[in-house]
């Protein structure tokens, strides 16, 4: 009896080893290959090992995601390092969200420039219609007299074809925008218009690095501030930052 479960201990030991082995053979080029054929539109220069073993990150549609070492796996979630308290994800998704914010062509947002020097500058997932968006609109000229631009892409939560949709796309289409998103946020008639517009294109950025609502704030270094913050407290996060 004894020998038997020895003989079945060993046999499931070496059994481990070699699947262990298999496992590490695996490379961040093997898992490019699985995920060629499961993640359309992921980025292929983002995967990499990640400090748990046999764990890769790598990004998708403006997201940090994870894979495990077998490729059998798609974990889509935080990982916190708890001895240097750190969110190594959040780390990741700034970045990420940094490099696609800063790659969006800026002439295609309504931008409200800084008095003097540029100190920072935000960008601002907006809704005409939303209550908190009309708040931070109502903050702006503070923001720019401390020096901080405020750029504001669109982000209609219903959606194409509503009414916000259409509002936004009027306000964008307006010769002098930045007057015509003033009025739609204080609840006036923006006159209605179409044009070519980044309205849709605007939301489905934003839908890419995970916008839920607005005002969605973006900052310099990519970090996302959810909601509505108020001017004194944005401007000493900003400052803090550098």
């Amino acid at each position: 009896m004894k020998k038997t479960t020895l003989k079945s201990f060993i046999l499931s030991l070496t059994a481990l080893l070699l699947m262990n082995s298999a496992l590490a053979a695996e490379t961040p080029a093997e898992i490019k290959k699985r995920l060629d054929s499961v993640v359309p539109g992921y980025d292929a220069n983002s995967v990499k090992a990640t400090p748990i073993q046999g764990l890769y990150e790598f990004t998708g549609d403006g997201r940090v995601l994870y894979i495990s070492q077998d490729g059998r796996y798609i974990v889509n979630g935080s990982i916190i390092d708890l001895q240097d308290k750190v969110n190594l994800t959040e780390k990741s998704q700034s970045r990420l969200t940094q490099q696609v914010i800063n790659g969006y062509d800026e002439k295609k947002m309504i931008i409200f420039p800084a008095e003097g020097k540029t100190r920072h500058t935000i960008t601002v997932f907006t809704d005409v219609d939303c209550p908190y968006c009309s708040m931070l609109h109502k903050e702006v000229p503070k923001l720019n007299k401390a020096g901080i631009s405020v750029r504001y892409l669109m982000y209609p939560r219903a959606g194409a074809g509503s009414p916000t949709f259409k509002k936004s796309v009027s306000a964008w289409c307006a010769e002098d925008q930045k007057k015509a998103i003033g009025i739609a946020k204080e609840g006036g008639v923006v006159e209605a218009k179409n044009c070519d517009n980044p309205v849709q294109e605007q939301y489905d950025l934003g839908q890419a690095i995970g916008v839920t609502g607005t005002p969605t704030l973006v900052l310099e270094s990519g970090k996302v501030l959810p909601g509505f913050v108020p001017a004194d407290q944005l401007i000493k996060i900003l400052n803090s930052q550098g």
